[in-house]
């Protein structure tokens, strides 16, 4: 199979924005991050739009483009190969991050690897389900009208979710997986997708049409989240926003893929190396943080300043300290 360059380029660049969704939790009045800085005048009371745009897509692009690949690691290797392989590159991780964490906080904690731990759950169960069907060649192109009506089952369902398990409320499933129900059936769906992507090849078969439209859709919609603060347009999105942050997702998503395979679809050394290093760079990029935070505490500047700046360093350390630890015997296997 041709290697599409132009995932491996919205991974990096899905993991630098996950980084700079971090950083921005510390100069949000509304977070819970474990670091706030000691000048109050670094806070930002709306960078709650950056997050709530980011939290809309991101982290269910991330999910659509593993699921992607997950049918294709299992027709290569196998089934108990395969399955060995996500117990080694996403288990080990999560086992070793929680410890760490667990150990730090003195009570049982995943942190931003609960991402992780559920990619390794839908990957077994994938796993599981192969043993018992065979899969099947899904030729439907992308169509807007698809698009529109995976994000309406994906938007209805997420708002009566949300009736009973608001946003931002996490619960632990079976004692030990961590989950956010309300964003739950968005990240099942788009690793679904991502398979039935694989399997119809449908983002080669994507029209440009079909790419344009959604991404004109994802845009405006994320403008519309940027833009509300008081009045009626935010208690209309405020009520719906489980269906319209579905919508942003799924057609913010669809635009992205489009956008990047027509003008991002090539490589050079420098992004195969960041490529080769994101992964682990999601994995460290929260202690890197942390410590990049706490180091520039005491600089005297706005917090935008401050945050561009922390964004910068914590992501280019990121990636660098996989590279390091991928010069270790046995760790390329895990990173």
């Amino acid at each position: 199979m041709k290697r599409l360059y132009y995932l491996d380029t919205l991974k990096v660049m899905l993991t630098v924005l996950v980084v700079f969704h971090h950083a921005a939790e510390a100069y949000s009045p509304y977070s819970a991050w474990v670091y706030h800085p000691s000048r109050e005048e670094e806070m930002m009371p709306l960078i709650w739009h950056f997050h709530s745009v980011n939290a809309s897509f991101f982290m269910g692009l991330f999910f659509l483009i593993a699921g992607y690949f997950v049918p294709r690691s299992y027709d290569r290797q196998g089934g108990w190969p395969f399955v060995q392989k996500k117990l080694v590159r996403l288990g080990v991780p999560v086992v070793l991050v929680t410890a760490l964490l667990t150990y730090a906080t003195g009570q049982l904690e995943v942190g931003h690897l609960w991402f992780v731990e559920s990619l390794l759950l839908f990957s077994l169960l994938y796993a599981v389900v192969r043993q018992f069907v065979t899969p099947v060649q899904v030729k439907r192109e992308v169509s807007t009208v698809g698009m529109l009506a995976v994000g309406l089952v994906m938007g209805v369902g997420g708002h009566l979710i949300r009736q009973v398990s608001p946003q931002d409320h996490w619960i632990w499933v079976l004692g030990f997986v961590h989950i956010e129900p309300a964003h739950y059936l968005q990240y099942v769906m788009m690793f679904v997708l991502g398979i039935l992507a694989y399997r119809g090849d449908w983002l080669t078969r994507m029209t440009n049409r079909t790419g344009v439209v959604a991404l004109a859709m994802g845009v405006a919609l994320a403008i519309g989240d940027y833009v509300r603060n008081d009045g009626a347009w935010n208690t209309f999105v405020y009520q719906w926003f489980g269906i319209y942050e579905s919508l942003l997702c799924v057609s913010l998503s669809t635009g992205l893929l489009w956008l990047f395979r027509e003008y991002l679809n090539r490589t050079n050394a420098f992004q195969n190396w960041c490529a080769q290093q994101a992964y682990g760079a999601y994995i460290v990029h929260l202690f890197v943080l942390l410590a990049v935070q706490h180091a520039t505490d005491g600089l005297a500047l706005s917090g935008m300043v401050k945050l561009l700046i922390i964004g910068l360093v914590a992501s280019a350390l990121s990636f660098g300290i996989p590279y390091l630890l991928r010069l270790i015997p046995g760790v390329k296997q895990v990173l």
